[in-house]
């Protein structure tokens, strides 16, 4: 058994939440918040027997793209009347970071 513990973009989150539940995994939702632009994001705790893991896996890359955002940055403080004006900058977001974890031992109450 693996506790597979899944970080995703909420934006990815009900496509990739309804696929693992066609599959037959049973998960645990936490709504998280990190990242550059500190955006909403999904965490997944899922206990999977190591024969499902692959299977899992390829859901997860199936339905949790990066994607590319444009965002104005303000500059950084400086002395006044500085020339530095805000831009927009294009940064990665989305996709999926995932932990796979040995599970020493497992009980259900």
């Amino acid at each position: 058994m693996k506790l597979v513990v899944c970080v995703v973009h909420n934006r990815d989150r009900n496509r990739l939440t309804e696929e693992l539940l066609k599959a037959g995994f049973k998960f645990t939702v936490i709504g998280s918040t990190g990242g550059f632009l500190r955006e909403g994001n999904t965490t997944l705790l899922s206990g999977v027997e190591e024969d499902d893991l692959e299977s899992f896996k390829q859901i997860v890359a199936g339905h949790c793209c990066a994607r590319e955002q444009v965002v104005t940055m303000a500059p950084f403080e400086g002395p006044p009347g500085g020339a530095m004006l805000p831009g927009a900058v294009s940064v990665p977001v989305g996709g999926a970071v995932m932990f796979v974890l040995d599970v020493d031992e497992f009980h259900r109450f």
